[in-house]
């Protein structure tokens, strides 16, 4: 995986999930992880996050298809079944 790719992967993935823990802390009226310090974390929660969530699911599935990195491997096919389970 490309540096820049996997970089892009690590802070989105940190990020949305520091922004969903926000969402459900505030949902469930339980203590929100801090608030945002700095510029990066300020972009990453308040920017790339928001944004991210307002996107529907099939064009961010062929944003993360078009990069290079794990997430592009695809599952085997189930096995075929052989006859009754009992």
């Amino acid at each position: 995986m490309s540096s820049f790719f996997g970089w892009l992967r690590n802070n989105s993935e940190h990020y949305l999930l520091v922004a969903a823990h926000h969402k459900l802390a505030q949902k469930q009226g339980a203590p929100a992880p801090r608030p945002p310090k700095g510029a990066k974390e300020i972009f990453w929660l308040k920017v790339f996050a928001p944004t991210y969530n307002l996107l529907p699911w099939s064009l961010r599935s062929k944003i993360m298809k078009a990069m290079p990195g794990s997430h592009r491997k695809t599952w085997a096919p189930p096995p075929r079944p052989q006859g009754p389970a009992v």
